[in-house]
């Protein structure tokens, strides 16, 4: 017996050595090809699956304290070879992708293809991206209806890559969708990103604008505007069929927060002031038949609300008849969706002074010159909103701002709720509402009654200032 095991010990251990030599050799080539497949996986989309990490962890935060934006800059004719589509989705507010090198734009399948055209180039890495452009990705619903677009990279040339039009020059891709149409939402979500991203990345070129969801009356309605931004023919994204080739592009538009321009966020730190200079060169020929006022009192611009939409002030009659007691020539500014934003520039510009109730409408005292003043008339409950969307922007062109908040005996709601209710109370009350509860409360169902002493108060101080800029300035 120890014989018959001593013989077979050889035999054995030849056998033990060839089963770890197969189990090593098997684990080389399945750890090679493992390792070959996470090779062949793009940094970028990497680094994008992180950003979507962050990104979801950003949207567990408050809406009201987005967090800070980052710098992007750069040059519209800039390439990166290691990242021919470069993406970046860690913002609250939006995403943005570039291309950077020859790209085909093609409207009939929603789709952007970077496209090697040197053929000393190497192979381009197989890369697809998605993104919807539009500065409110934090809101759902809204961006549901917002157009997906493709971004990918391709070496083999197909029919749906061929150019059908050239254009020297870059483009950039974004949808004018959302809430377009109220001019709050045309500057917040519309010209103030494209400022902030022109200047950011188009430092060099003028851009050809590529828009999905486009509307001839956004164009004839901010035709000045647009023609500052961009000297070349608009591409509808919806209603072309013919393929574009650009130099490069840029998809999405970048926010630096709700009416904000960060002067630290930007290359050459460009400033509200900056912003407005900008409307005042887009307006700076057309015709104005509002200059200085023919009675060479101040001119104030009363901005009124009728019907049944909220924050109307009820007793206006009587508070223009005090503005005009102190020494105001005032003027009803009542805006429709049909208003000329050119003859609105017009008369703005040339007046001295502006009320108003928190709305949309307010969003036309950027057209107010720095120097000239402005009162925003806060109902109960939209002290945040009033300062966010109108009083910081006010005070950064320069103008100066003067806020009257409400009493509780100003607001329609206290003859509905009573003095006690939380809901006459305000901010006690919000954070138990929904957002379309508190727009139905506070925005849609309050009127103010404003009490002319009081309200005479801020106009005395506002037709100092206004006369002093009137004199000064004209």
């Amino acid at each position: 017996m120890n014989r018959r095991a001593a013989a077979s010990s050889p035999t054995t251990i030849a056998i033990l050595l060839i089963a770890l030599l197969v189990v090593f050799c098997i684990h080389q080539i399945t750890f090679s090809s493992i390792w070959s497949s996470l090779s062949s996986i793009d940094s970028t989309t990497t680094v994008q699956g992180k950003q979507f990490e962050e990104e979801n962890h950003i949207k567990d935060q408050p809406s009201s304290s987005p967090p800070p934006t980052t710098q992007i800059s750069g040059s519209s004719s800039s390439s990166s070879h290691s990242q021919p589509i470069k993406c970046d989705y860690s913002h609250y507010l939006y995403d943005i992708c570039f291309l950077n090198g020859s790209t085909v734009v093609n409207p009939t399948i929603s789709t952007l293809f970077l496209t090697k055209t040197d053929p000393t180039e190497s192979i381009l890495p197989a890369h697809q991206f998605k993104l919807r452009p539009y500065p409110r990705k934090w809101e759902n619903f809204t961006m549901s209806r917002i157009k997906e677009l493709t971004m990918i990279t391709t070496t083999i040339q197909r029919d749906y890559t061929q150019c059908d039009v050239y254009h020297n020059a870059p483009a950039l891709v974004f949808s004018t969708g959302g809430y377009t149409g109220n001019i709050f939402h045309d500057f917040n979500e519309g010209f103030i990103p494209l400022f902030i991203t022109i200047k950011s990345v188009f430092s060099d070129r003028d851009p050809v604008f590529v828009i999905d969801q486009y509307h001839d009356w956004w164009h004839s309605k901010y035709a000045e505007i647009i023609r500052q931004f961009s000297p070349y023919p608009i591409i509808d994204l919806n209603n072309e069929t013919r393929t574009h080739c650009f130099t490069s592009a840029t998809v999405g538009l970048i926010s630096n927060g709700f009416m904000t321009i960060d002067p630290k966020l930007l290359p050459h730190s460009e400033t509200w002031l900056d912003f407005r200079a900008f409307l005042g060169n887009a307006y700076l020929y057309t015709n104005h038949d509002y200059r200085r006022s023919s009675l060479l009192k101040p001119r104030l611009i009363l901005v009124s609300r009728s019907g049944d939409v909220g924050r109307v002030i009820k007793n206006q009659a009587d508070v223009v008849q005090v503005a005009e007691k102190i020494g105001f020539e005032v003027v009803l500014f009542q805006p429709t969706k049909y208003t000329s934003m050119s003859n609105a520039y017009g008369l703005i510009n040339s007046s001295h002074a502006m009320l108003g109730v928190h709305g949309a409408a307010l969003t036309h005292l950027l057209f107010l010159r720095p120097g000239s003043v402005f009162i925003q008339v806060v109902p109960i409950g939209t002290e945040w909103l009033a300062e966010t969307c109108f009083g910081k922007p006010a005070k950064d062109i320069g103008v100066g701002y003067m806020e009257y908040k409400i009493k509780v005996q100003e607001s329609s709601l206290l003859e509905k709720y009573g003095r006690d209710h939380l809901v006459s109370k305000g901010q006690d009350a919000l954070w138990k509402l929904k957002f379309d509860e508190f727009k139905n409360i506070y925005l849609k169902s309050q009127d103010v009654i404003l009490d002319l002493d009081r309200i005479g108060k801020y106009l005395r101080k506002a037709y100092k200032k206004a006369n002093r800029f009137m004199v000064k300035e004209g």
